[in-house]
């Protein structure tokens, strides 16, 4: 074996390979999908749904069903008449009158048997002391009535000054009427909560008006809702004119009565009565309810309504008719004007109320 020569140590440099491109083809150049560079988008128009209205009305019976919402109702201001002057003076005298009577009638049963007397003077009595408990409750039943009406003008007097000492004052009233009012439990813990945060006296008005009223308005909405709905099936079913009469007079009439209970006023049959004759003067005053036959055609439906609208046209109208009595009545009987919340309109109940008819159709 030969002796191998030993060889020297030497450095070697070893090149690192290129990569490889690889051609890739038109098709795939042309699926290949490019990293878009962000860019700014102008003139971005910003699409808001609209509210879906159930009937497609065209823009001259949405003008007219616009026009039938009553304006808000105030208080009729009182004042001296001949007719008021009148009625009192023929008050006095039948009254003098039936007073006359009885002193006879009892006069004459002593003259005939004095026990006959003494149970006429005993009935007598037991009559007079009601009459007198039914004067004293109407009284304080008008009183309550004034006060709810005097408590809205100064709660809109406070807000429209923006004064505090007048806006706790009104505030505290309503507090007090509200004191009945299991749905106002939570409101008036809050307010009690924050009766001295709230220094800026048309923030106190709005915060008690959106704390006290909303649950009462939201019930008012459902009591107005409902009472339209039985006033609209009901003559649309029914087969005489004087059953529609009675039904919308007794419904309207109910409606005005436990929507003032609902707000606190309660008011008795001279404040029942008061309160209805401001009502009726106020859409007197403003215009009845009066629909073309086109919105009644929207209404109520195409096709078969030309010979079923006569009756179903007729159960909307009379239920709209309840609709505005009873948002004129929720104006009267409210404590604090619609001020941080919306008043309600026929557009808030026109649907359901024409939905109604539209199923009777069916």
């Amino acid at each position: 074996m030969t002796d191998s020569i030993p060889r020297k140590p030497a450095a070697f440099r070893i090149d690192q390979p290129k990569p490889q491109t690889v051609e890739k083809s038109a098709t795939e150049k042309s699926t290949r999908t490019e990293t878009r560079r962000p860019t700014a988008i102008k003139d971005v128009a910003v699409i808001t749904p609209a509210p879906v209205d159930v009937f497609d009305l065209d823009p001259a019976a949405a003008n007219e069903l616009d026009a039938l919402t009553p304006p808000p109702a105030l208080p009729r201001k009182k004042r001296l008449s001949f007719a008021s002057i009148l009625t009192g003076a023929l008050g006095v005298l039948v009254s003098l009158a039936i007073g006359l009577w009885a002193d006879s009638l009892i006069r004459t049963l002593f003259e005939r048997a004095p026990w006959l007397g003494w149970v006429a003077l005993g009935v007598g009595i037991i009559a007079a002391f009601s009459l007198f408990a039914i004067v004293v409750r109407e009284g304080l039943a008008l009183r309550r009535l004034a006060s709810v009406q005097s408590l809205r003008d100064e709660a809109a007097k406070a807000a429209a000054d923006n004064d505090a000492r007048e806006a706790k004052a009104a505030v505290a009233k309503l507090v007090n009427i509200a004191e009945s009012m299991p749905a106002t439990a939570k409101g008036r813990a809050l307010l009690h909560d924050l009766r001295d945060d709230v220094i800026d006296g048309r923030d106190l008005i709005r915060l008690t008006e959106t704390e006290l009223l909303r649950p009462l308005d939201r019930q008012a909405r459902e009591m107005i809702l409902a009472a339209s709905k039985r006033v609209s099936i009901v003559t649309a079913v029914s087969p005489r004119a004087l059953v529609d009469i009675g039904y919308v007079v007794f419904g309207s009439a109910r409606l005005i009565r436990r929507l003032s209970e609902l707000y606190g006023g309660r008011p008795g049959t001279l404040g029942f009565l008061k309160l209805t004759r401001n009502v009726i003067a106020h859409l007197a005053v403003t215009g009845t309810v009066a629909m073309g036959d086109s919105i009644i055609q929207q209404l109520v439906g195409h096709g078969l309504a030309a010979k079923l609208s006569a009756r179903l046209g007729e159960g909307v109208i009379n239920g709209l008719m309840t609709a505005r009595i009873g948002i004129s009545a929720m104006d009267l009987v409210r404590p604090f004007p619609f001020n941080a919340e919306k008043r309600p309109g026929i557009g808030d109940f026109i649907g359901d109320i024409a939905r109604i008819g539209g199923a009777k159709k069916e």
